[in-house]
């Protein structure tokens, strides 16, 4: 049998007996994160076993959206699942596969949690979707329900301004001759953006450092915390987190050359000051930063033309 052949989608669903929302918790997007496969696994015991019951609405849960990825411990199969993600009728790579199955069942439900971690250390934060706008790139209407989620996951840090901030860096890419896929802006759509595209709500929880042994813990919090809020379990509503910091993405650099180097090992918003020198190119030119703001999602084993760091400023969003 094939490494393929062995492979095979899994979702788990519990139906409550009255009426309520619809939500769907992604484990495992990007097969080398697997904090939120493990707190999926955790909520399904806990709800076979009668610990946790549901008591309206209905929540599935895939503990593992890209099986490939996860048996081969790495980030992506064939491409990044997250990235371009809209079902096929020509199905070329592993990820294409997933979508077909992957995208019908997000549009059954009314609400995404997709639980994810990072490369380097830092505090766990939340990425929100845009404003209500009736915009072209990413029309929306419901980012106060959304909100009112994201501060109830049980972490403080909100990032915003995603796909806009992508589709400059697009714009950069064309603007530089540059045909690859990365230089389209539907690459930019994942399973967060599919979802609001079909009406509902959607957060990514970036739960920690691939390792931190807290990162599976802030996973499971944010379930219980989402099951609560949507009143799916017949527990507390959750509070609203206070102390929040919210920063908005504004710029990506992408890597050129697999000779770029970071000046530092970075951390996810570390603190940047106008001129600081973040990196350094193949050819000795630096990068350095336009203004003062934060370094976000440092990836010193980017690929050539992929997303190297992106760079955030303070918001009042949250």
């Amino acid at each position: 049998m094939s490494e393929l052949e062995s492979l095979h989608f899994q979702s788990v669903s519990f139906t409550g007996m009255a009426a309520g929302a619809r939500l769907i918790v992604l484990g495992a997007v990007h097969g080398n994160e697997i904090c939120g496969t493990w707190a999926i696994r955790r909520a399904i015991s806990e709800i076979e076993s009668g610990q946790l019951a549901l008591v309206a609405g209905r929540v599935t849960f895939v503990p593992v959206a890209n099986p490939l990825a996860y048996l081969r411990q790495q980030r992506m199969g064939d491409r990044n699942l997250n990235r371009n993600l809209v079902p096929t009728g020509n199905p070329v790579e592993f990820e294409d596969r997933i979508a077909n199955w992957l995208c019908p069942l997000l549009a059954q439900h009314d609400a995404l949690l997709d639980l994810h971690s990072f490369h380097t250390a830092g505090q766990p934060f939340v990425m929100l979707g845009p404003q209500d706008n009736q915009g072209s790139l990413e029309p929306f209407a419901r980012s106060a329900e959304e909100t009112a989620l994201a501060l109830r996951l049980g972490v403080r840090r909100f990032v915003d301004g995603w796909l806009d901030t992508y589709a400059t860096g697009v714009a950069r890419r064309l603007a530089a001759g540059v045909s690859a896929r990365e230089a389209d802006v539907s690459y930019g759509v994942g399973t967060t953006e599919f979802m609001r595209a079909q009406g509902g709500i959607a957060l990514t929880l970036e739960c920690g450092q691939h390792d931190d042994p807290a990162a599976p813990d802030v996973a499971w919090r944010a379930i219980l915390n989402t099951l609560a809020h949507l009143q799916l379990i017949a527990a507390p509503a959750p509070q609203a987190v206070a102390d929040t910091e919210a920063l908005r993405l504004y710029e990506v650099i992408d890597r050129a050359h697999a000779d770029d180097r970071f000046a530092r090992a970075w951390s996810s918003f570390d603190p940047v000051r106008a001129g600081e020198l973040i990196g350094t190119r193949h050819n000795g030119a630096a990068v350095a930063a336009d203004s003062d703001g934060y370094i976000v999602f440092p990836n010193p084993n980017a690929q050539p033309g992929q997303e190297w760091f992106y760079l955030a400023k303070p918001s009042k969003r949250v």
